[in-house]
């Protein structure tokens, strides 16, 4: 990780810095007061500050405080040799520790800063694979005894929920996925429409409603002889939707 180390005694930044290098990590930027280390970490962007909290010009509360509000933030480990302002420095820092620090316990509060920083990068990175799936996914994927089996959009009748799968029937068969019933509707709200709590419809195969009576109607899909039911609450909405077909 990159760090940036603030105190205003030359032999503590020495020290310090010493034992983060052997730890592995890069010393960035020294700092010797707050604002100084404002600025550097503005301009640096370190992972880590570890920030003293009495120094002149401006101390290590009032520093952390104005870092809290950078983007990107850095992670703030108080170090001090008073334990005064424990209660304060635990309430807007990621960690602390007293002087003289030693190796173990500043590889232990680093150690446990980069668990949290790989566990926000990896989450970040699902995130970012999520919405990219979302935005080009022009096919359905799921698991059959052949393997993995993809199915175009395009191919697709319907969605049908049953328990904890959906049902996906499409031109060749059809197949079933773990995917959630809501999910779809968000990701494709603009290819399929909800007919009933269990079902999703492709606009593309609608074909017409059929009466059979008792206020009772069900959905007929182009080139498929299979009819499903449609609830009163969808009713209006699809035949809304039918009607601009």
């Amino acid at each position: 990780m990159d760090i940036l180390i603030c105190d205003d005694e030359a032999l503590a930044t020495q020290r310090l810095s010493r034992l983060v290098e052997q730890l592995g990590h890069d010393v960035v930027a020294v700092a010797s007061h707050g604002k100084q280390a404002i600025e550097f970490t503005e301009t640096y962007q370190p992972d880590v500050v570890l920030l003293d909290i009495q120094m002149p010009e401006m101390d290590g509360l009032t520093c952390a405080q104005y870092l809290r509000e950078l983007d990107p933030m850095p992670a703030i480990v108080f170090c001090t040799a008073y334990d005064e302002h424990a209660l304060d420095a635990f309430q807007m820092a990621d960690g602390y520790l007293l002087k003289p620090i030693m190796q173990q316990e500043l590889q232990q509060v680093l150690g446990q800063l980069t668990k949290i920083n790989q566990a926000q990068l990896s989450l970040l990175k699902q995130q970012e694979y999520m919405d990219e799936i979302k935005i080009k996914r022009q096919q359905i994927a799921a698991k059959t005894h052949r393997g993995v089996e993809l199915v175009p959009l395009e191919n697709i009748y319907y969605f049908l929920a049953d328990h904890k799968y959906v049902t996906v029937r499409h031109k060749n068969g059809s197949v079933l996925i773990d995917e959630t019933l809501k999910d779809l509707e968000q990701e494709f709200a603009e290819q399929f429409i909800r007919i009933h709590r269990n079902a999703l419809v492709s606009i593309a195969y609608l074909d017409g409603l059929e009466i059979l009576g008792a206020g009772q109607y069900q959905v007929r899909c182009r080139d498929l002889d299979e009819r499903l039911a449609v609830s009163r609450r969808h009713l209006p909405h699809l035949r809304e939707r039918i009607q601009k077909l």
